[in-house]
């Protein structure tokens, strides 16, 4: 019986863990989340985030049914397109359904055009995503819970706010990784200093009133 309970408990441990860190993945493609209490994001932004990804995976869903495989990732408003479209015009009608989603500033269409992505394929994803993760996490002279990392086709794209250093230290970890064909970089740009004062103080504002995006 007390092997039971404790399972149990494992069990409530584990589904609130995942609850809190797993965002929205229309198509089975990789994504891997922060949890809201150590996001550099307000509070009222991250929800609002996950907002934009479930009314812009119900309207591409009514818009274009089975025809697509696509994963929404929203992170400060800016919306990451992965996944594949049978067509380019497909493509270009998910960008525009995702556009019209309200709070959304930027999308970023990353779409491939072809037949949806194999289970194999997406599994592969998956542990690269993990071994991103890891390696991040893994250095010292990164703060892991500030980025965010999606993995669709052995791409790996990066997402957070973050400073120049940290984007390039980032970017290398992630292409030193085995089995990542490409780096893309879908950050949002602060100086140390800005930085320094979210540290000491967290922002109350909107950071998205300041966002630099970084080229990829």
């Amino acid at each position: 019986m007390k092997k039971i309970v404790l399972r149990g408990v494992l069990a409530a441990l584990i589904g609130a863990t995942l609850s809190a860190c797993v965002p929205l993945v229309i198509g089975g493609g990789a994504v891997v989340g922060t949890m809201v209490a150590i996001d550099r994001r307000t509070a009222g932004t991250q929800v609002e985030d996950e907002g934009i990804e479930l009314r812009a995976a119900s309207r591409v869903r009514e818009a274009l049914g089975d025809r697509v495989h696509v994963n929404i990732t929203s992170y400060n408003r800016q919306v990451l397109l992965t996944g594949e479209a049978l067509t380019a015009e497909d493509s270009q009608k998910v960008e525009q359904v995702v556009r019209d989603v309200e709070n959304v500033l930027s999308v970023v269409n990353e779409l491939g055009v072809g037949p949806a992505s194999t289970f194999a394929q997406r599994s592969n994803d998956t542990f690269i995503t993990g071994k991103v993760r890891a390696s991040l996490v893994d250095a010292k002279d990164l703060t892991a819970s500030a980025f965010k990392v999606v993995t669709e086709r052995n791409v790996v794209y990066l997402m957070g706010r973050v400073t120049q250093r940290e984007a390039k230290r980032a970017a290398e970890i992630a292409r030193g990784v085995d089995g990542v064909r490409k780096v893309v970089r879908v950050f949002e740009l602060l100086t140390e200093e800005e930085l320094s004062r979210q540290m000491v103080a967290p922002a109350t504002q909107d950071p998205a009133a300041a966002r630099t995006p970084a080229k990829p």
